[in-house]
């Protein structure tokens, strides 16, 4: 079911709650290792037994360079974001590269501007 519901919404993970409160987090490479790997079949394992947990958060207010860092240091791929404990979202890896790429790419065009005498400052 978990992955069936990663398929059908896009994701490569899953949070997991008990009582609104995150309990864990399954990813396809979870799956992957647990299940493939190991023999075990689908329907037979439940999500608790594979799943990674304490799960690693960060807070809303942290920035993507602490976030990249924290990812890199704990090899994860997907951090839940947190606001005073409460759940506001989960970045992948996927989506800081993205942010740094385009942050990047806008100052080498604000660069390649000011040397070609296109910038007005």
């Amino acid at each position: 079911d978990a992955v069936k519901k990663m398929v059908e919404v896009g994701v490569g993970a899953l949070l997991v709650t008990d009582n609104d409160k995150i309990c864990g987090v399954i990813t396809e490479r979870d799956y992957l290792r647990r299940i493939a790997v190991e023999g075990r079949t689908s329907r037979e394992t439940r999500v608790r037994e594979i799943m990674s947990s304490p799960v690693i958060c960060i807070d809303s207010q942290a920035d993507v360079a602490e976030c990249m860092a924290l990812m890199t240091h704990k090899r994860i791929r997907h951090l839940p974001v947190v606001d005073h404990e409460d759940l506001v979202g989960v970045v992948s890896i996927g989506d800081l590269v993205r942010q740094v790429s385009k942050e990047h790419s806008f100052h080498v065009q604000v660069l390649t501007d000011y040397i070609t005498g296109k910038y007005p400052g």
